[in-house]
C-alpha cells in the first residue's frame, strides 16, 4: 500500500507540475491588457485648454494683426467665441497657403481650418464642414479705369490678352475653369496680397476673389494704390446657377463628433446681435448671413 500511495503521490505531483507549466504558457500567450483609448481631438483640446487652427492670411476671414500680434478675422473671432463655450479658451494659429490647408489638416498640423473656406461637394469628400457663417458673391480687383473692361469671368474668357489672377487652391480657379477661361490666361498667386501686387505690376489684369476680400484690400488704400473694384460686376453662372459662396469651418472626416459639437454651438451664435457686433469691423453685414443654407445642402450640390 505504501508503494501504491507513493506512486499516486508522484503522479499527482507530476500532473501539478504540468498544470503549472500549462498555466505559465497561457499567461505568455494571452494578449496584453488593451491600452487606454486615445483621447478624441475635442477631449484633448479641452484638457489642454487650447487648439490649433489653420489659416491662410486672407482678410477679412483670417489674418495676422501685426499691431496686436495675434490672428484675427471673421472666421477666427467666431471660432474663439464658439470654442470658449465648448471649454477651449486658447486658439493657436498656424499660417498655411490656402492650397495646403486641407492637406495640413489631414496631416494633423492643426485641428480646424478657420479661413472662410467655401463648402463645395468636392471638398466635402475630404473634410467635415460646419454649417456656413456667411454667404457672399464675387468681385474683381483691377487697375484704375479697368483698362481691359473686365466685369465678369466671361469677359476674361473672351479677351485672349486678359490675365486673371487667382489664389492657389481657392474656388476662383474652379470658376475660371468652368467658364472656359483658358489655363494660359490664369495666373496663380500664393495669397491675396501677392495677387494685389501682381495686378499692380501688370502680371494679371484682374484678381478674382470674394467681394469681401476685394473690399478689404481696397480699404487698405496705401496697399491698393492705383487699383479699383470692377464696377459693375456679374457673378459667374455655374451649372445654370448664380454663384454665391458659403464659408465654413473644416474638420478632419474622423472628427465628425467634434464638428457636430462645434456646429451645435455655432447655430446658437450665428445671426445674434453678439455675432453681428463681432463681425461688423470685418465688413460683414446682415446681407452676408447664410440664411438657412447648411453644409448638408452644399455638400449635396444644392
Amino acid at each position: 500500500m505504501s508503494l501504491i500511495r507513493s506512486r499516486r503521490m508522484l503522479a499527482a505531483l507530476s500532473l501539478g507540475v504540468l498544470a503549472a507549466c500549462s498555466d505559465s504558457g497561457s499567461d505568455k500567450a494571452a494578449p496584453a491588457a488593451s491600452e487606454p483609448a486615445a483621447a478624441s481631438t475635442l477631449e484633448a483640446a479641452k484638457a489642454a485648454g487650447k487648439i490649433r487652427i489653420g489659416y491662410a492670411n486672407e482678410a477679412p476671414f483670417a489674418f495676422m494683426d501685426s499691431k496686436e500680434g495675434k490672428v484675427t478675422g471673421e472666421s477666427v473671432e467666431i471660432a474663439r467665441v464658439v470654442l470658449k463655450r465648448m471649454g477651449i479658451n486658447e486658439v493657436e494659429g498656424v499660417l498655411t497657403e490656402f492650397g495646403s490647408l486641407i492637406p495640413g489638416l489631414q496631416a494633423k498640423r492643426f485641428d480646424i481650418i478657420a479661413a472662410g473656406m467655401y463648402v463645395t461637394p468636392e471638398r466635402c469628400q475630404q473634410v467635415a464642414f460646419s454649417d456656413p457663417t456667411y454667404g457672399v458673391g464675387q468681385s474683381f480687383l483691377v487697375k484704375q479705369g479697368n483698362p481691359k473692361n473686365l466685369h465678369s469671368y466671361e469677359d476674361v474668357m473672351k479677351n485672349p490678352d486678359a490675365k486673371l489672377g487667382v489664389v492657389v487652391g481657392a474656388i476662383e480657379a474652379e470658376y475660371a475653369s468652368k467658364i472656359k477661361v483658358p489655363p494660359a490666361q490664369v495666373v496663380v498667386f500664393p495669397d491675396a496680397v501677392s495677387a494685389l501686387s501682381g495686378v499692380q505690376a501688370g502680371r494679371a489684369d484682374a484678381y478674382a476673389a470674394t467681394a469681401l476680400t476685394v473690399n478689404d484690400l481696397m480699404g487698405k488704400t496705401s496697399a491698393a494704390s492705383g487699383l479699383e473694384k470692377a464696377d459693375p460686376f456679374k457673378d459667374p453662372v455655374i451649372d445654370g446657377k448664380d454663384v454665391r459662396g458659403y464659408g465654413a469651418y473644416a474638420f478632419r472626416s474622423d472628427d465628425k463628433a467634434f464638428a457636430d459639437a462645434f456646429n451645435a454651438e455655432l447655430a446658437k451664435f450665428i445671426g445674434t446681435e453678439e455675432h453681428q457686433k463681432l463681425v461688423t469691423p470685418f465688413g460683414f453685414t446682415a446681407q452676408e448671413l447664410p440664411k438657412g443654407v447648411t453644409a448638408a445642402k452644399l455638400c449635396a450640390g444644392q
